[in-house]
């Protein structure tokens, strides 16, 4: 409850790669994201994935998988003192996750999936709700009423875009108002809404360049959150290096946000 109770009062971030490489990755990052926590009043939860499991070729690299991702992530827990979170794909991981994470993450493709919203919310932890890349803010709605009728209130809810044509997303703004009009605290996903799906020669192409323009756009529609992939060399990242922020540039990206 407290960490919902921050979220809720201050600005919040959900920081870190977009998959487990490897320990030392983690390390990199959630050091940075902890000298930020240190520095600025905000409240910082420190996010990478154990399985990317909506990979568009099935060759791509997926992670470390739910065992080994979760030892990994409760290191950087005990080594730096972050709350943490990680996506979940199939209702029996919601307890799993639960024992290690503070949040835990509804993947946008799978946000009406009944058994994980209500698996998720019966651990008693955070849920943060992604909105699907097909459904407006206002559908928004139904999940976040799945997760509160399944007994949890701690909700999270993550605007990430719209599929608009092909290989490509649109965010519409709005979505960030209509959600916040539920009671829950709104996030900008900021570099997934620079995605180009599938459109890199079988993988996800992006550019972020633009991630800053999201973030702050996302601001002046009212978002309380933002979720930032980062990695200190996005360009060799294993997933979503395009869309991903620099951790170099992170710092200078928050301090803006939250003056």
């Amino acid at each position: 409850m407290a960490l919902y109770k921050d979220i809720t009062e201050k600005p919040f971030f959900i920081v870190g790669p977009c998959v487990m490489e490897n320990q030392d990755l983690l390390y990199t990052v959630a050091g940075k994201v902890a000298e930020i926590k240190s520095k600025y009043p905000v409240t910082m939860v420190f996010k990478s994935s154990f399985d990317k499991a909506n990979r568009t070729s099935i060759s791509a690299y997926r992670g470390p998988g739910i065992e080994k991702g979760l030892e990994m992530l409760n290191k950087v827990k005990e080594k730096f003192g972050l709350e943490v979170t990680t996506d979940i794909h199939e209702p029996y991981q919601a307890a799993i996750a639960a024992e290690v994470v503070d949040i835990l993450q509804i993947p946008a493709f799978l946000c009406r999936q009944t058994d994980l919203l209500v698996a998720a919310a019966k651990t008693g932890k955070v849920v943060n709700v992604k909105k699907a890349q097909f459904l407006s803010g206002q559908d928004m709605f139904y999940p976040a009423q799945k997760v509160k009728e399944a007994g949890n209130e701690q909700i999270i809810l993550t605007e990430r875009g719209n599929s608009f044509g092909y290989n490509n997303l649109a965010v519409d703004f709005r979505n960030i108002y209509d959600m916040k009009e539920f009671g829950y605290p709104v996030c900008m996903d900021c570099t997934h809404s620079v995605q180009r799906p599938g459109g890199a020669g079988g993988k996800t192409g992006g550019d972020r360049k633009f991630v800053p323009n999201m973030a702050h756009a996302a601001k002046a529609f009212g978002a309380s959150g933002y979720f930032i992939e980062t990695h200190p060399d996005p360009d060799h990242a294993l997933s979503d290096g395009p869309n991903m922020l620099f951790l170099n540039d992170l710092e200078e990206l928050i301090k803006s946000l939250i003056n």
